[in-house]
């Protein structure tokens, strides 16, 4: 089974996002990461779902999820042609002697300290999916106290088939 990265355009309508994960749920599917947003035009909202299954079942998951009255479009996010990101929080036991090593590895990564207290850290990273298991997999010589990722967002490279509301409503 592989993952398969889908971003959805929808109607901004109460209820849809109970409808799109209530399709998964019906049909078994599963869910691995989803975000949704407002975007640029407050009558649309931008899904960014992360699922698993073999082709055949990738294919019926798309061809549900189109026959959905508040889907306009529906774009599968290849690795080659898009970006994905994630943002990830971790709070980490830190007394004095460790709270150098922790930051020198959040520096490596790129990461923000986004609070400190006296026996913790709190850091922020932004980036893939990979980026962020590596970080977290250096931290596992310390005691991490919580952690809290959003779930994959991204969108496709370019313009040609970006899924542009432009594409979808008439813009004056």
């Amino acid at each position: 089974m592989s993952k398969m990265v889908l971003s959805i355009l929808v109607e901004n309508n109460p209820g849809v996002l109970s409808r799109v994960s209530g399709l998964f749920s019906r049909r078994a599917f599963n869910i691995i990461s989803l975000t949704v947003g407002e975007t640029e035009n407050p009558r649309y909202s931008r899904m960014t779902v992360v699922t698993e299954g073999d082709s055949k079942i990738q294919e019926q998951i798309k061809k549900q999820l189109l026959k959905l009255e508040d889907v306009s479009d529906l774009t599968e996010l290849l690795p080659d042609n898009s970006v994905t990101r994630e943002l990830l929080l971790v709070k980490v036991k830190a007394d004095a002697k460790q709270r150098q090593q922790i930051i020198a590895v959040a520096n490596i990564f790129r990461a923000k300290i986004v609070d400190v207290a006296t026996e913790s850290l709190m850091i922020e990273l932004t980036g893939n999916q990979a980026k962020l298991n590596a970080f977290l997999n250096l931290l596992k010589g310390y005691t991490i106290l919580t952690i809290v990722r959003t779930g994959v967002t991204g969108l496709k490279r370019g313009l040609s088939g970006s899924g542009d509301i432009a594409e979808y409503i008439d813009v004056d």
